[in-house]
């Protein structure tokens, strides 16, 4: 019996394998829109940041009684109080990955 993997007439035929596509090695753009991590994390402390300033000043206002709206100033330190917690996950996240990293062999 013959193999039906072998020729064109076979349960199986043959196709001719094409080399892929070379391209050229990615490069960045000088000019690029995308933000660095860098830049990312600074604006996040500059975020929250602003965000506890807020909400200081929503709770000096309700405790001097310039203001008497508790939902929006519970609103404003929640807010500013679960950015700060991401940012400091974010903290704790680099500081294990920099542990990791000196615990490398080279």
């Amino acid at each position: 019996m013959a193999d039906p993997t072998i020729g064109s007439s076979g349960a199986f035929p043959l196709r001719q394998i094409q080399a892929p596509a070379t391209s050229a090695p990615a490069s960045r753009p000088a000019a690029s829109p995308e933000k660095d991590f860098k830049d990312y994390l600074l604006a996040s402390l500059d975020k929250v940041n602003r965000l506890e300033n807020e909400a200081d000043l929503g709770v000096q206002k309700l405790l001097t009684g310039q203001t008497d709206n508790v939902a929006e100033v519970f609103s404003a330190t929640r807010k500013a109080g679960v950015d700060f917690d991401l940012l400091m996950e974010i903290r704790n996240k680099l500081m294990d990955a920099l542990s990791e990293i000196k615990q490398m062999r080279v």
